[in-house]
């Protein structure tokens, strides 16, 4: 790719986290000419932070409380799971505002049902992947873990997990205090007992796994460039271009695959879609006791994950600007919870890790066609989801891009579906 020239079947993918690597990844196993950019290398933002857990039970995305009690508590910054900053909340007003509209339960229900014909395609998309990357040691296919210390919290918890084994086929097991103490011996806290889901994996090292799709990416044609995403332009014979290393790069068509920073790059083209960030945070402990499996404390809102740097502690959800400074009392607090329910051992990292997840008003990640722009594409906005979300997400947008029948009804994820402002 040059300057001067381009031909339709080379593309510029911006953004090397999961989503953008396995876009490139696809885009290159289907023969095209892929020129991947990023500032850092693959996998090293958003997707590295994450808790690991490919989640194939995550059939419906994580819904605005819209209960008067949880408000409150989350408005005080009493709750684990989600915590604000001030100017977050300023800055992502009107799109928060969108997010609890769509949280109600009849929209809730529908959006369910698009989001779960991406999930339902995770894992057997990863497996694709990781078989051709050779990445099968980074991979565990022993489920997560979602424990509950009261036993009414339980009890619903497991009515809904019917459910959603009913309509959707994902399998479960139950497990009551005994067999969660028998399974997690490390657990010191009498609980109520936990929810099993059976078919989500998890990984030991999540860059690490970025990184080898990348390198997978690389074997099959593709290069792996540094560059700067705010330099994407349209040339004049109407593809795109950017600048990287190696110098300006162009190609005919290009893919928007920034994550959090997706916003500020498609702003530049005139598109305000209803985007937010979630920040979360992550340390590692060692030396303590250890989990077989991916556990999340379902009551105080915070993940433990067995892997190779130690005992990954990840939260939940902070409203705040991408470039607010952090604020340590979540994870600290999770921190605590975690003490209390295991041995927890000591930091691996001098300060904890802090990323941002891309969000959407409606839930659910925006994929395909720029409206008013031919040959730019969109995938991002993945929420909570990208790291599982990844390999399916890209096929998606391939079939687009190529003008295959898509892997699912493509309309829910277009970016068109938002009224332009």
């Amino acid at each position: 790719m040059n300057s001067s020239t381009s031909s339709s079947r080379e593309v510029l993918v911006l953004g090397a986290g999961m989503v953008g690597t396995c876009t490139a990844l696809e885009l290159a196993l289907r023969g095209h000419s892929v020129t991947l950019v990023d500032r850092r290398e693959p996998g090293r933002e958003t997707s590295y932070g994450n808790a690991g857990v490919i989640q194939r039970e995550a059939v419906e995305p994580y819904a605005f409380p819209r209960d008067l009690p949880t408000l409150l508590t989350a408005a005080w910054g009493r709750r684990l799971d989600i915590r604000w900053q001030l100017g977050g909340l300023c800055a992502s007003w009107p799109q928060l505002l969108r997010y609890w509209w769509h949280s109600a339960p009849r929209r809730h229900r529908s959006i369910g049902q698009a989001y779960a014909s991406l999930i339902a395609h995770a894992t057997s998309a990863h497996q694709r992947y990781i078989e051709l990357a050779g990445a099968g040691e980074l991979v565990q296919r022993q489920g997560l873990r979602l424990i509950y210390r009261q036993p009414r919290r339980l009890e619903a918890a497991l009515a809904e997990s019917e459910r959603l084994r009913r309509e959707h086929g994902i399998d479960f097991a139950a497990l009551d205090a005994a067999a969660l103490a028998a399974a997690e011996p490390a657990l010191r806290l009498p609980l109520a007992g936990a929810v099993h889901w059976l078919d989500s994996w998890s990984v030991s090292d999540p860059g690490a796994l970025v990184e080898r799709y990348a390198a997978l990416f690389q074997r099959s044609g593709g290069r792996l460039l540094r560059g700067d995403a705010d330099s994407l332009s349209q040339t004049r014979g109407g593809g795109w271009q950017v600048d990287t290393e190696a110098g300006r790069l162009s190609a005919a068509q290009a893919v928007v695959a920034l994550g959090p920073w997706s916003d500020a790059c498609i702003r530049r083209f005139g598109y305000r879609l209803p985007l937010f960030p979630k920040r979360g945070y992550h340390r590692h402990f060692s030396g303590g006791a250890t989990l077989q499996l991916p556990t999340l404390d379902a009551e105080r809102g915070y993940v433990l994950a067995p892997q190779s740097r130690g005992l990954r502690l990840t939260t939940g959800a902070e409203i705040a600007r991408l470039d607010a400074p952090p604020r340590l009392a979540q994870i600290e607090a999770a921190e605590a919870e975690a003490r209390q329910l295991l041995e927890l051992g000591r930091p691996v990292e001098a300060e904890p890790w802090l990323g941002s997840r891309p969000c959407s008003a409606d839930m659910k990640p925006v994929i395909g066609a720029a409206p008013r722009h031919p040959g730019l594409w969109f995938n991002f906005a993945h929420g909570h989801q990208g790291f599982t979300l990844g390999p399916t997400s890209a096929g998606l947008l391939a079939d687009l891009m190529t003008g295959r029948p898509p892997l699912v009804e493509a309309a829910p994820f277009l970016p068109a579906r938002f009224a332009p402002a």
